[in-house]
């Protein structure tokens, strides 16, 4: 008579560490400013360029919250703030040099990115 056969169980994979990377992210703008529309247009595009469903975008207008300036320690807007993962870093402007920002939210993580259908 044969001995049972021993199963082999694998053990569970580790998790993938880039798709564990979810970012919050936060634009503080003042009304409809021309700088505060180009930022909020820079920041979606940013967002779902590079960081495609692994990501969440709030837009807060100073006008209407003024007390979250003081909360997020913002001295100028627009300024677009990462708060995850850490470190927080902050980035005043229109968020024209969108490749300056993606190389500092990457950090040493690569960052997705859709290609273009040529």
């Amino acid at each position: 008579m044969r001995a049972p056969r021993k199963r082999r169980i694998s053990p569970p994979a580790p998790p993938d560490p880039e798709a564990a990377v979810h970012f919050n992210l936060a634009l503080y703008v003042v009304g409809t400013a021309p700088a505060s529309a180009r930022a909020i247009a820079n920041a979606r595009r940013l967002c779902e360029e590079h960081l495609p469903g692994c990501y969440d975008l709030r837009i807060v207008d100073l006008r209407d919250e003024p007390d979250r300036a003081g909360e997020a320690q913002v001295v100028a807007a627009p300024t677009l703030v990462k708060t995850q993962p850490p470190p927080t870093r902050r980035f005043i402007g229109d968020l024209s040099r969108a490749e300056r920002i993606v190389q500092v939210l990457a950090g040493d993580r690569p960052l997705s990115r859709h290609k273009d259908p040529a």
